[in-house]
C-alpha cells in the first residue's frame, strides 16, 4: 500500500521530572530521580490535512554513557541535545514517508552527535521520539492504528529496509510486515534490581505506600512468571543474590521463566562463563537455572563485540543490549555467537522492526527459530512512553516484556488528575485506580493491551502540556 509522505510543520518538546518511590540499581547506578521528555510534533500530508502526534521516554542516566566522570545533570543533558539535533534535521521543509524521514536523516544526524562527543545510543534518542511522534500524527491524520499502518506499510519501510540493513536485501519486507499481528495481552517480566529487598527481613527502609517492595510481595501481587535479574559483576556476590531470589521464586508452584542481566560488569566473556558454572555448581539454584531463556548484554561495550562468545553462547542464547548502538550492530554480534538483541523504543523503532525482519530472514534461511528479540525496559513511565513500547513489542511477536517503571515508581500520583482519568478512562484494560493513583495493572503476570489498537499510535489520551515545562536551553521551537 502507498506510504502517505509528510511534512514536519512543527516539533516541541518538553520535560516533567520523574522520582521513584524505592531506588532502582542497575550497573553502575542507583536511580532514584530523572526527567522525563516529551516531544509533540504537528505534520501535514499532500491534501493539506494536518495532525499532532506526540511520544515520551525517560531520560535515564547512566545507560546510553555510562562514563563515570560525567554526572546525572551530564547525561541529561546529552539526551537533550541529541532531541535537539534530530527536531532541527526533520524539521526541513521536505516531504517524505515516516521511514523516508528517518533514513533521511539517520547518517548526517549520527555524524553531527559524534562531533559533539555523543556516541551511538545518545544520538539515537533522539529520532527514537521524533520518529515515534511524527508516527503517531500520521496515523491520527489517516484514522488508522499503529498496527495498521506498520502491517499496510504506510510507513515505507519496505523502500527503505535495504539501504538501512543490507542484510534484508531480496528479502519481502512488505509481506513480513503484513504478516504481523498484535496481541491482547502480554506477559510482564519484573526486573529484580541490584538493591531490591528480596524478602521483608532483608536490610532497608520500608517505603510504606501500601504497594509491593519485596520480591516476596511482588509474586503475591502482581502473580508473576517472567523475571529478570540483574547481576553485578562478583561471581560470589552475584550466586548469594541468586540464591536469595530463587529462594521465594521456588515457592511458585507452576513454572517460571528469567533472564539474567549483565547491564555490562563483566569485563569479559571469561568472566561471565565462570558466573554461570558457579551458578551451576550452586544446588540452591539449580531450578532457577534450568529457568534461565537467555542472557542480556553481561560484557562492557567497549569489548563486548571485539571476540567470540561461543563458550557463553554453548551454554545460553545471549543478547546485545547496549552494544545495539548502530544500524548494523545486530549483524556484527551475530557473526560473534549472539542471537539475539533487545527492543527498545529508546533505540529507536524502525531499527527494532529492522531487526526483527533481519531475525525472520536468518531463521527461514537457517531453518530453525535461533535468532531472535527481546523486549527490555528503561523505567518506562505509564502514558505515551509504555503503551507505544508495549504495541510495537506486541506488533512484533514478542509475547514477554520487562515491565519495571510501575514497580519503582507510584504509577501516575504524580501527575494532573484530569491526565489520569483520561487514561484510565481511554485504557481501562491497560490502567486501574488503587492506592490513590491511577497505575498499570498486572492479573497474572500479564498486561491486557487489547484497547491500544486505536487510532493513533497506541494512545487515546494526551498528556497535559501545560504542566510540563519546555526542555531547557531555551530551543521549544514551532
Amino acid at each position: 500500500m502507498h506510504a502517505p509522505r509528510f511534512t514536519v510543520v512543527s516539533i516541541e518538546a518538553f520535560e516533567r521530572d520523574v522520582r521513584l518511590r524505592m531506588p532502582f540499581r542497575f550497573g553502575v547506578v542507583t536511580l532514584t530521580a530523572a526527567p522525563q521528555a516529551f516531544v509533540r510534533a504537528t505534520i501535514r500530508l499532500a491534501d493539506g490535512t494536518e495532525a499532532s502526534g506526540a511520544a515520551a521516554e525517560l531520560l535515564a542516566p547512566k545507560w546510553f554513557d555510562k562514563d563515570p566522570a560525567l554526572s546525572n545533570e551530564d547525561n541529561f543533558d546529552q539526551l537533550r541535545r541529541a532531541v535537539r539535533l534530530a527536531r532541527v534535521a526533520y524539521a526541513d521543509g521536505e516531504a517524505r514517508s515516516a521511514v523516508g524521514h528517518f533514513a533521511a536523516h539517520h547518517a548526517a544526524h549520527a555524524a553531527r552527535c559524534a562531533a559533539q562527543g555523543l556516541n551511538g545510543l545518545v544520538a539515537g534518542f533522539g529520532p527514537a521520539l521524533v520518529d515515534r511522534a511524527l508516527l503517531d500524527a500520521l496515523c491520527r491524520a489517516l484514522g488508522v492504528p499503529f498496527s495498521a499502518a506498520v502491517r499496510e506499510d504506510r510507513i515505507g519501510l519496505a523502500a527503505h529496509a535495504a539501504a538501512l540493513a543490507p542484510e534484508l536485501e531480496g528479502f519481502d519486507v512488505g509481506a513480513f510486515l503484513a504478516a504481523l499481528r498484535p496481541a491482547d495481552s502480554i506477559a510482564a517480566r519484573h526486573t529484580v534490581g541490584l538493591v531490591d529487598r528480596i524478602v521483608a527481613a532483608d536490610a532497608g527502609a520500608p517505603v510504606g505506600d501500601g504497594l509491593p517492595e519485596t520480591l516476596e510481595e511482588v509474586v503475591a501481587r502482581y502473580g508473576h512468571r517472567w523475571f529478570k535479574l540483574k547481576v553485578g559483576g562478583d561471581v560470589a556476590a552475584d550466586v548469594e543474590r541468586l540464591s536469595a531470589i530463587a529462594s521465594v521464586l521456588d515457592r511458585i508452584p507452576e513454572p517460571y521463566r528469567a533472564s539474567l542481566d549483565g547491564n555490562e560488569q563483566y569485563d569479559d566473556v571469561d568472566g561471565v562463563v565462570a558466573l554461570w558454572h558457579a551458578m551451576g555448581a550452586e544446588p540452591r539454584l539449580r531450578r532457577l537455572v534450568d529457568s534461565v531463556v537467555f542472557i542480556e548484554q553481561p560484557i562492557r561495550r567497549s569489548s563486548a563485540l571485539s571476540r567470540d562468545i561461543g563458550a557463553l553462547a554453548a551454554e545460553r542464547p545471549v543478547i546485545v543490549d547496549e552494544s545495539d548502538d548502530t544500524l548494523d550492530a545486530f549483524a556484527r554480534a551475530r557473526a560473534l555467537g549472539y542471537v539475539g538483541v533487545s527492543s527498545k523504543t529508546c533505540k529507536g523503532l524502525y531499527k527494532s522492526m529492522l531487526n526483527a525482519a533481519r531475525c525472520a530472514r536468518w531463521n527461514a534461511d537457517a531453518g530453525s527459530a535461533r535468532c531472535f528479540m527481546s523486549a527490555e525496559d528503561l523505567t518506562i513511565q505509564a502514558g505515551l512512553a509504555l503503551q507505544q513500547d508495549l504495541a510495537l513489542v506486541s506488533l512484533l511477536g514478542i509475547t514477554h516484556v520487562e515491565r519495571n517503571g510501575h514497580h519503582y515508581v507510584d504509577g501516575m500520583a504524580a501527575l494532573p488528575a484530569a491526565e489520569q482519568q483520561a487514561f484510565l478512562d481511554a485504557h481501562p484494560d491497560l490502567y486501574e485506580r488503587s492506592h490513590g493513583a491511577v497505575r498499570v495493572r498486572i492479573r497474572d503476570g500479564r498486561l491486557s493491551i487489547g484497547s491500544l489498537d486505536a487510532p493513533g499510535f497506541a494512545s487515546g489520551a494526551m498528556p497535559a502540556w501545560d504542566a510540563m515545562r519546555a526542555l531547557p536551553n531555551g530551543w521549544r521551537a514551532g
